[in-house]
């Protein structure tokens, strides 16, 4: 039996635990709305920690718990992340549940907002799991992989949180004939789990359940099992006109894919799609899918940006830009924020310019295959020991800082490459030569240069001076969207070229 006083202390002991500075835990009704354009969301509760994404005005997650300043948040694939509590706004709400659901159309858009007139943020295919946040009218705000959006509620199967049902789609009259060798069947729709049997190159099944990207079969008579979707051929059984009809399906596997206007790297981006998306295949032209959009446009997708289901061939890239694929690439937009850089004699912010580059060279290089990392996203501040640490953090293969020169004599021109190590100097070289001749820049050549973000880097890094701002013809041509697509395929080109010669 427990005395008075020592309840009484106890009590006491109790209070101080409960507020200890541990960070607080919060009940799962309680949730953020970002309410700035953009914040930075990072790993821990303060800036020294990495940056995991950018998160935007108008989005809302659910709170995890607090600790000071800072609000840990839960994401749509699960992961969590830190930001700061003045820029968001809290809410609590009772009836708040976490639901999931299935979509039951072909392809079902997510939009930016729970409007038809909102822009698409991604696509969705058939059976696809998706967690659902909150309803406005007829509308559903979803989140699948790290991609939120709205979608119409009427083309989501809602499952509540608790729900034991298997959480599959079934499919009337679907048929998959198998285009692999040899296609694994196993227990479960995953590639972890047991494997149960095996089914060949044209044997053909019908579609009892689809999961994501994966299909239940009764791969033996009376014996049901899963295949990985994207090796089979789908059709449906019949049309009202008796008539068998194929199709070719490609789906997304990087967000933040361009779909071009042409069939090349070179062409403008019309469009950018994520992860999951799903879109009919209208012909193959090179190295390139034709795709309808949803208004009506033609697009053209890099065929080794996608998986394919259907009768047409996985497309894989060749050429020297093959030895891109699974490189690490760190890309440093010089300055940013209140660093302002160079500033050309129309106005142009040398801080403005060095993001546009690298977010076309990033998209170049992603399109091969090469994990980027860009050290600034948006115009903010990074101190130079910071984007050392990135190229350190990743193992990068290669980290290229992008800068535009200045100069108090106004005739001063053209394009200079920057190493400090001498095993950073046959990068250098193979990327400057590349754009000095992709964009008809005057050469000043590949030079020695002290500057903190070469001379720290154990990695191989070089500094790129693209041209002048301070040359007013210079200015002109560099800011052209002519120039930064060069300079950007130039960058592609040499960074291919080092790594093709250097295994």
């Amino acid at each position: 039996m427990v005395k008075k006083g020592s309840l009484w202390l106890l009590s006491i002991i109790l209070i101080l635990i409960t507020f200890m500075p541990h960070g607080k835990s919060v009940a799962a009704t309680e949730s953020i709305t970002i309410s700035t354009d953009n914040i930075n969301l990072r790993g821990g509760p303060g800036l020294s920690y990495p940056l995991i994404k950018i998160v935007y005005r108008g989005e809302k997650y659910p709170i995890v718990k607090e600790q000071g300043d800072w609000i840990e948040i839960e994401l749509a694939n699960g992961q969590t992340g830190w930001l700061v509590n003045w820029l968001v706004t809290k809410e609590t709400n009772s009836a708040i549940k976490t639901n999931y659901g299935m979509v039951n159309a072909d392809t079902l858009n997510m939009r930016q907002e729970p409007s038809a007139l909102s822009s698409v943020v991604g696509k969705l295919t058939y059976g696809t799991s998706v967690t659902i946040y909150s309803k406005q009218d007829n509308w559903l705000e979803i989140g699948f992989s790290n991609v939120r959006g709205w979608v119409i509620s009427d083309f989501i199967d809602v499952q509540a949180a608790g729900d034991t049902s298997s959480g599959t789609a079934k499919r009337n009259g679907l048929i998959g004939t198998v285009t692999a060798d040899s296609l694994s069947v196993r227990s479960n729709a995953s590639l972890n789990s047991n494997l149960i049997g095996t089914v060949t190159m044209g044997q053909r099944f019908t579609i009892v359940e689809e999961l994501n990207n994966w299909a239940k079969i009764e791969y033996q008579s009376g014996s049901f099992g899963w295949v990985a979707g994207w090796f089979l051929e789908k059709e449906t059984s019949k049309t009202q006109t008796g008539q068998t009809v194929k199709e070719t399906i490609i789906t997304i596997i990087n967000n933040g894919t361009n779909i071009r206007k042409g069939p090349d790297v070179q062409s403008e981006v019309i469009e950018r799609t994520n992860t999951g998306a799903a879109y009919s295949v209208k012909s193959i032209i090179n190295d390139w899918y034709e795709v309808k959009l949803e208004d009506g446009r033609i697009g053209y997708i890099a065929g080794w940006l996608v998986s394919v289901n259907g009768n047409n061939p996985q497309i894989k890239k060749q050429g020297a830009e093959g030895y891109l694929k699974n490189k690490t690439i760190v890309l440093d937009p010089g300055h940013g924020g209140t660093d302002k850089g160079a500033t050309g004699v129309s106005g142009t912010y040398e801080k403005d310019l060095t993001l546009r580059t690298a977010q076309l060279l990033s998209d170049k290089l992603m399109a091969a295959g090469a994990n980027v990392y860009i050290t600034r996203i948006n115009d903010s501040y990074l101190q130079l020991a910071s984007r050392v640490n990135i190229a350190s953090s990743y193992n990068a293969d290669a980290f290229i800082s992008l800068h535009y020169d200045s100069n108090v004599d106004p005739s001063t021109r053209g394009m200079t490459g920057y190493y400090y190590h001498s095993y950073q100097q046959a990068l250098a070289e193979s990327i400057f030569a590349s754009t000095v001749g992709q964009t008809k820049m005057t050469s000043r050549g590949v030079r020695f240069g002290d500057f903190h973000v070469i001379r720290e880097n154990s990695q191989k890094a070089v500094l790129m001076e693209l041209g002048y701002l301070s040359n007013p013809a210079e200015e002109m041509v560099i800011t052209s969207a002519g120039f930064q697509e060069n300079a950007a395929a130039g960058m592609f080109d040499g960074l291919a070229r080092y790594f093709k010669e250097n295994e």
